[in-house]
Formats: C-alpha cells, structure tokens, sequence
C-alpha cells in the first residue's frame, strides 16, 4: 500500500493506493481542525494498523500539520513520509527554481501537467493565488498573487459596511449595492489580474500555453480565460502519483 496526500490551508486531502496503483479511499480533512486525536479518528478510517505501507509522500504548505501527521504515521506504522525537496525529479521534470524557496504543491502540480511535449500555465485559486509555467519537461517559476478568500476576508474585517458575502460569477460590472459592487470587483477585478499575467507570460516566453485552473475558485474563472482552458483539482495528486510511482 501507499499513501499520497497534499496538506492545504483549509483542506487535507489523503489517499490511499493499492500496489498496483488502484486508489482504495479517499477521505478529507479540515486543516484547521487537525491535532492528534482527530487524525487518529480520521485516519484510522483510512488504513488500519496492521496494513503493510510501503511510501507516503505529502505536499504540503503548512509546515506544523506535516510534522503532526508524519509523526501519527511513524509512530504507528514505523514509517517515515518522504520528503518532495529532497528527491530527485529530473526524470519527471527539470526544476529551473530554487527547490528551497517553492512550495512542493507547485512542484507536484507541474509534474502533474508535464506531458514532455505541450506548455501549461497551471493557475491554482487558493490561499494565494499561484501561477506555474511548464515548457515542455521545463518547470520554468511562476507568479504568487493575494488569493480571494484571504483578500475577501481582509476587507471584510476592515471595513465595517461591507458584510459577509459569498463570490460569484457577474454579468453586470456596476453593482446596484455593497454586496453586489463587491463581488463585482473581486469577479471582474480577478479576471483581469489573471488575463493580464497570462498574457505577459505568453509575450515574455513568446510560447502559446495551455491554462490548467485548479483550486477552490477555479469554478469561477473557467471559460472567462481567453486561451483554451481546463479545470483539473486533482492535478496535484496527480503529480504526487506519478512521483510515488517513480521511487
């Protein structure tokens, strides 16, 4: 058996691979309520105690909860998790960045686009707001951005008059009221961010890209991105997969 996961902000996501690669389970936990006694409850659901782990490979973004949940697996399958940045990945992708200073999330997710033919901007709409280029077998860097939760919940908290709101997609760019004038500039306002990056990638590389969305809000901007566009959430176990696969 082996376990892939990618440790988020808000959500973990943990999955459980047979040796001849065929997922089991899947389960999903809230990043904020993690500490020993829920990942025991959770993860106990996932894989019992006498199950053989062969690997278990995380990325991660949230250093504390990594170290929590490698701690829960060593202690009670003697198993240490693998770490991203310490591997070798050449034959899945040349790294052109310093491996040191990026998220192994962004790493993953480039290996999970790479196909060693076509260019990928890969656009993850989470807490921060990612851009990753890949040309051909080349993780070339990319673009962090403010992500729209945390900028919506920014403002939220500041400015007094502007209540609670969920996003959403806008026809009308004029909002009629507070709540409406809101989403209409973060909706409208983000399309534009990210059209604008797309574009300087494009005339600064002088390569056409395919655009992979993932991520919570990537609901909102698909099909409102010029160039041909997919959504893919699971384009970071994807790469977790295939790294696993290698070692």
């Amino acid at each position: 058996m082996n376990i892939i996961g990618d440790i988020g902000n808000t959500e973990v996501k943990i999955c459980l691979f047979s040796s001849n690669k065929k997922l089991i389970k899947k389960i999903y936990l809230k990043t904020n309520l993690i500490n020993l006694s829920y990942l025991k409850q959770k993860l106990s659901k996932l894989v019992k105690k006498n199950v053989s782990i062969n690997r278990i490979l995380f990325s991660s973004v949230v250093p504390n909860i990594y170290k929590l949940i490698s701690s829960y697996f060593f202690k009670n399958f003697k198993i240490r998790c693998i770490e991203i940045k310490k591997l070798n990945l050449s034959k899945l992708i040349k790294i052109h960045v310093n491996k040191k200073q990026i998220g192994s999330d962004r790493i993953c997710n480039a290996i999970g686009v790479n196909d060693n033919k076509n260019n990928y901007i890969i656009i993850d709409f989470g807490t921060a707001t990612t851009f990753d280029v890949v040309i051909k077998n080349k993780y070339l860097g990319g673009i962090i951005a403010p992500g729209l939760s945390l900028s919506l919940n920014k403002l939220i908290s500041k400015a007094s008059l502007i209540p609670s709101l969920k996003l959403k997609k806008v026809k009308k760019i004029l909002g009629k009221n507070t709540v409406s004038a809101v989403r209409s500039g973060f909706y409208w306002g983000y399309i534009g961010l990210v059209q604008n990056i797309v574009d300087e990638i494009s005339k600064q590389t002088k390569k056409k890209f395919k655009i992979i969305l993932t991520g919570g809000f990537s609901f909102l901007f698909f099909k409102t991105i010029k160039q041909n566009t997919v959504v893919d959430k699971e384009i970071t176990m994807k790469g977790l997969l295939k790294i696993i696969n290698l070692l």
